[in-house]
């Protein structure tokens, strides 16, 4: 791990109460809230999940990630959240005490996680196959999650209960999500139930080098959250990105798997060229 960022050790020699007064303004992007691909919508606690239906629940939808942003950008701007970069956590939970609260769901935990850090899902994959659930997703899977492999998600409903079966309210936590909006929402939910020491890494673990956290799992962090089809072909932008460090064999993988299918494909629909006369001659007999 190289040095730690210059001027980090003083920042967190204060209380955390009084550290990280910078503008809200330096923490807080453009890219707080997800874009519209995003199936659900964090408020409260709690998600309007699945697809949307008709213009109503779109406009609901606005409603509630406008109200959420703004809650959130008091938290931050107010320091009742503090705010740290991917490299100033990574640093801050080696040399402190603190703890890294992980709040991933499992699909992104199982394939990259801090090594020592604690795993309480605040969204988890949603396993119910009810009438409800079955058709939220097929809705999830239609509207592109077979290209990027995302799933549907359910709120944790114990997650704040969960965390103060492990954590005292006067705990100095760090919270991490893949890529900063769902660990924004759980700070707001433990802030709500009377956590102090909050910390927010803006970005999340998308966000972060490898050498920023020691990792454990068969991926890296970035290439924790994308799944799919995309993700198969090697045609996302973390994986663009990865290829252009890890160089030639990185690309050769996914163009051989490419190719593959295209030979795949091709075999197919030979075969049922064949096999559509076959029919017809057995029909006819």
């Amino acid at each position: 791990m190289a040095a730690p960022p210059l001027g980090l050790a003083r920042r967190f020699a204060v209380s955390p109460a009084a550290s990280l007064s910078s503008p809200c303004s330096r923490y807080l992007r453009p890219r707080l809230l997800p874009s519209k691909r995003w199936s659900g919508v964090v408020r409260m606690g709690a998600t309007v999940g699945g697809g949307q239906e008709g213009e109503e629940e779109e406009v609901k939808l606005a409603r509630e990630m406008a109200a959420a942003r703004r809650r959130w950008e008091t938290l931050v701007r107010e320091q009742k959240v503090k705010t740290l970069t991917p490299r100033e956590a990574g640093y801050t939970f080696k040399l402190t005490d603190k703890v890294l609260l992980d709040v991933r769901p499992s699909n992104e935990r199982q394939k990259a996680w801090v090594k020592g850090s604690t795993w309480i899902p605040a969204f988890d994959v949603d396993t119910s196959f009810d009438l409800d659930g079955v058709g939220k997703k097929v809705t999830n899977f239609v509207m592109g999650g077979w290209w990027s492999g995302g799933s549907t998600m359910s709120v944790n409903k114990n997650f704040v209960q969960q965390v103060k079966e492990k954590f005292s309210k006067d705990t100095d936590i760090i919270l991490v999500c893949q890529k900063g909006l769902r660990s924004l929402a759980a700070c707001e939910q433990l802030y709500n139930a009377g956590y102090q020491n909050l910390f927010w890494v803006q970005g999340g673990l998308e966000a972060a080098e490898e050498e920023d956290f020691e990792r454990e799992g068969p991926q890296p962090f970035k290439l924790a959250g994308i799944g799919g089809v995309s993700e198969f072909f090697g045609w996302t932008d973390q994986q663009r990105a990865q290829a252009a460090k890890e160089g030639l064999g990185y690309r050769l993988l996914f163009t051989g798997r490419l190719v593959g299918a295209i030979v795949l494909l091709d075999a197919l629909f030979l075969g049922a060229q064949r096999i559509g006369p076959l029919l017809q001659e057995l029909q006819s007999r």
